[in-house]
């Protein structure tokens, strides 16, 4: 963290109304524009605005001029940066209000409520930061619930929900750390925990990191955070992660592997396929209807807001799960506020703990009432337990543990993309063709034709298969292999060749990135990394730093004890291991509790991975190739590249990569751009780690012939650190649990 402070805005009302990300993003487009132009004015200015989130196919570029000119009558006045924010704040206030207008007055059809939709989605984290008191107190009160006796966090707990406590103590990492471990326990090893009363600018920075790159590999949406933003304790992106953390360790259970019950909501005609893509929030309200018809409710609950304020709901299922709590009278009430009340005195006889209120109830919060219902179907789901019932779910071949782990790293690396759909199941999700376009607009802008594609829900089959030829054309344009691919293959569902082609996706995203990082090495112009250079790259690394290791290649079975990959990642960032705590991996124990460790320092790095324990014990040669490659990665990342001009490569990075991440270019000082740059690619790079797909895997088995490069990864956050951290400073050595399973992302 040497040298970031992320970029500064003199006025902190200003600075409040943006993400570091976003300003950074702003701030190299703004700098590119200036570059290229000398000055911004308002006569260029348009054009830029008009293509930022909010304005985009909002606003027309003369509208947007015609606006300018009411503050810079001057067409040749220069504009700074601060004052380009302002404008681009005011401006969207300015379409905010318009279309607000226009839909209350009924004059918008459906172009104009599309507009509207986007336009408010894209300002939720400018404009919109109103906190919900009643949401913050539910989440400080699960963290006092399931941290109050934590170790090391008990000095702090319980926190105050009516102040700015949450906020303040986050600043360190470990809380947020210490949630996701409650969640989906063992994603963090604590050995890699910076843990001491006072922490030092890198040791924060580090937790934020593995923070961050650890709640990717759980699932969490992180693209608009980064660990300045977590430093600053901003409390809108604060509760919004911890949001997502809670939702997951409260829903983790309604899948058919956790809970094989649920199959009985479903008739015996349900394909199993589609049953396990349901999403979790899904599962849930069918769980609850289940329920609810039994008990003899008329309607049918399809969310939990509006659907559920008057209370009725939550009377008749916990009268169908509990009928010796649940008094007649609940459901005789007339008053909602009374009945509310009623349900949550019934809900604590069954040890539901109480996150909301009544109130909450009443004016239907979404994510509170969320919380409760799943609170109510971990305490008691009234399903059957026979086991005749439930075998379907339950038998597992390795060969499907082996698909199952497939499947969740191309998930968790699709989620992590920023794509607009939300991929639950990854072989039941892209058989409409939808999700692989948004991914292949992500890897490839402008390859897609929108024109040619029909957006779920999709009804008509031809529709589907019309979206998936697409996909495959596509493919073929870029010349990946897809001889045996066809768009009804994706529509069928077949398993392999659908890996196949997203093992393909993946590729070409890190060989592009890579490729431009390489075409700006002194001698490596035209140069492309190969499976051999990371090898010997790695080998190099842990010669030069004194040790001894070595290994002969990504199936080597010496490496199941974990003793290289430490030994790398201590040659690539000094004093970042504890060697304290690492075992000599001579039992199976050991060498779990090794590549726990291993997984947790190179996100501590800035790595982002998903693989699990088990893969490194294994020696899956497809992960290993991974994360040697992501360790690599980020350390080329740290070294110095002066012959990159200050704003030309993250400024493409921002806009060529994705349209709402950049860097802060054009930094006045050197050593802040350098760090800026390293940063900036970090964040381009935040999704390009698979953990399943090789260069090494035979050709009919993923259908590409070509033998892949260098499968990097990248850091999604918004500080590198450039400088050796202290030490860890660990007060305990706990030996966290490994994960359960290939659901547990570690």
């Amino acid at each position: 963290m040497s040298g970031f402070v992320g970029v500064v805005v003199s006025d902190p009302s200003l600075q409040g109304q943006f993400t570091q990300v976003e300003l950074r993003s702003l701030k190299a487009k703004f700098v590119s524009l200036k570059r290229d132009s000398g000055h911004v004015t308002t006569k260029n200015l348009p054009g830029l605005m008009k293509k930022l989130r909010g304005l985009h196919e909002v606003v027309a570029e003369e509208e947007i001029a015609a606006f300018l000119s009411e503050s810079y009558p001057d067409s040749d006045q220069e504009i700074e940066f601060e004052s380009f924010l302002r404008e681009y704040l005011n401006l969207q206030a300015r379409v905010s209000a318009k279309e607000g207008n226009a839909a209350a007055a009924g004059g918008g059809g459906a172009g104009g409520r599309k507009n509207s939709s986007s336009f408010l989605k894209s300002t939720i984290t400018t404009l919109l930061h109103n906190l919900n008191q009643a949401e913050k107190s539910s989440y400080v009160a699960h963290i006092n619930t399931y941290l109050g006796e934590d170790p090391f966090l008990k000095k702090y707990l319980p926190i105050d929900p009516s102040g700015n406590q949450l906020f303040d103590l986050i600043r360190d990492g470990v809380l947020l750390c210490k949630l996701i471990n409650v969640a989906v326990p063992g994603t963090i090893d604590e050995r890699a925990i910076n843990k001491k009363r006072v922490l030092n600018p890198w040791e924060r920075n580090e937790n934020h990191t593995l923070c961050l790159n650890s709640a990717k590999a759980i699932g969490c949406t992180v693209v608009n955070i980064g660990t300045q933003d977590l430093v600053e304790g901003r409390p809108h992106l604060v509760l919004g992660l911890i949001s997502q953390i809670i939702k997951i360790q409260l829903l983790a259970d309604l899948n058919l592997k956790k809970t094989p019950q649920l199959v009985e909501l479903f008739d015996d005609s349900k394909d199993i396929d589609e049953v396990l893509s349901l999403s979790p929030e899904k599962m849930l309200l069918r769980w609850m209807n289940h329920h609810l018809k039994k008990a003899g409710y008329k309607k049918t609950v399809n969310n939990f807001s509006s659907d559920v304020k008057d209370g009725e709901a939550y009377a008749y299922l916990l009268k169908a799960l509990a009928p010796e709590t649940s008094p007649e009278t609940t459901l005789e009430t007339k008053d909602p506020d009374e009945r509310a009340k009623m349900v949550l005195e019934q809900a604590e006889k069954l040890d539901c703990k109480r996150y909301l209120t009544p109130k909450d109830i009443t004016e239907g919060s979404a994510n509170l009432n969320l919380a409760f219902v799943a609170q109510i179907f971990q305490h008691r789901n009234g399903l059957t337990s026979d086991i005749k019932q439930v075998t379907l779910t339950q038998t597992a071949s390795r060969d499907d543990v082996l698909v199952s782990r497939e499947e969740r790293a191309f998930r968790m690396w699709i989620n992590s993309l920023g794509v607009e759909s939300y991929v639950n199941n990854v072989f039941e999700d892209v058989r409409n063709g939808w999700v692989l376009l948004e991914v292949l607009d992500k890897v490839s802008p402008g390859s897609v034709n929108w024109k040619l594609a029909s957006k779920p829900p999709i009804k008509l089959p031809f529709r589907k298969l019309e979206n998936c030829n697409q996909v495959v054309k596509i493919g073929k344009e870029l010349k990946f292999s897809l001889v045996n691919l066809a768009g009804n293959d994706i529509v069928q569902g077949n398993k392999k060749l659908i890996v196949a082609l997203l093992w393909q996706l993946m590729r070409f995203n890190i060989l592009q990135l890579l490729n431009r990082l390489r075409s700006h090495s002194k001698g490596s112009q035209g140069k492309q990394i190969t499976d051999a250079d990371i090898l010997n790259w790695a080998n190099s690394k842990v010669k030069a730093s004194g040790r001894t290791s070595r290994m002969e290649s990504f199936k080597d079975k010496s490496l199941s004890n974990g003793v290289f990959f430490l030994e790398l990642l201590s040659a690539v960032q000094p004093r970042v291991v504890n060697w304290k705590v690492v075992t000599k991996g001579e039992a199976d124990e050991e060498k779990k509790l090794n590549a726990t460790y291993i997984i947790s320092v190179a996100r501590k790095l800035g790595c982002s991975v998903f693989l699990l324990p088990e893969d490194i014990i294994e020696v899956n040669q497809k992960m290993i190739l991974t994360l040697t490659a992501s360790i690599m990665y980020w350390s080329l990342l740290r070294q110095p590249q002066p012959e990159i001009s200050e704003a030309s490569e993250p400024s493409s990075m921002a806009s060529d990569a994705t349209s709402d991440i950049g860097s802060e270019d054009g930094a006045s000082t050197a050593a802040p751009s350098e760090s800026e740059e390293a940063n900036s690619l970090s964040d381009s790079l935040s999704t390009l780690t698979t953990d399943d797909a090789t260069s090494n895997a035979p050709a009919a088995e993923n259908g590409n012939d070509a033998t892949p490069n260098a499968l990097p990864a990248g850091n999604g956050n918004d500080a590198t650190p450039n400088a050796p951290p202290a030490e860890n400073g660990n007060d305990a050595t706990p030996n966290a649990p490994p994960a359960e399973n290939g659901n547990n992302a570690t």
